[in-house]
């Protein structure tokens, strides 16, 4: 799908308030609601916009703890990576996980109410996942800045 300049802007308001109505946006981006109305759906449908959520504050929830986790695997077969991944995103505490290339093959950002359940959560459930060599983990101190909102003004344009 082709982001034109109106969408581009769509998409910056919604990052910004998923909770705006359609009315608000199609007055912000300059539509009307019908067509601004449309334009949201088929976003939506093409898969541009997947999930439409409420950030919450970790602190707010009791959810202290948050750990970058480095996991190497032993093996990098054809069924060892997709394995690995199926068990590691069912767990609750992972709330990101990446497959990278170097020295470690996923990155995990973990989050937990303590340190003592974070280590809880390494010793019995990620180490024992079957192929895991090696496990890292970078604790964070203080969140400089972590957002959702992608940068819409590298993509075609200003989308303010």
């Amino acid at each position: 799908m082709v982001l034109d300049r109106t969408d581009l802007r769509i998409l910056s308001a919604l990052q910004k308030d998923a909770s705006l109505s359609t009315a608000e946006i199609a007055q912000r981006v300059g539509l009307s609601q019908s067509p601004c109305w449309r334009r949201i759906n088929l976003l939506e449908a093409n898969g541009v916009i997947r999930k439409r959520v409420a950030l919450l504050s970790r602190d707010q929830v009791g959810l202290d703890v948050l750990v970058f986790t480095h996991v190497k695997l032993a093996s990098h077969g054809w069924q060892s990576l997709p394995k690995f991944k199926q068990k590691v995103i069912s767990f609750p505490e992972v709330v990101q996980c990446f497959m990278v290339i170097g020295d470690f093959d996923f990155i995990l950002l973990v989050s937990t109410r303590t340190i003592n359940d974070y280590n809880e959560f390494i010793q019995k459930r990620l180490s024992q996942v079957p192929g895991v060599q090696a496990i890292e983990s970078r604790i964070v101190l203080e969140e400089a800045k972590n957002t959702t909102e992608l940068p819409l003004e590298l993509v075609g344009g200003r989308a303010e």
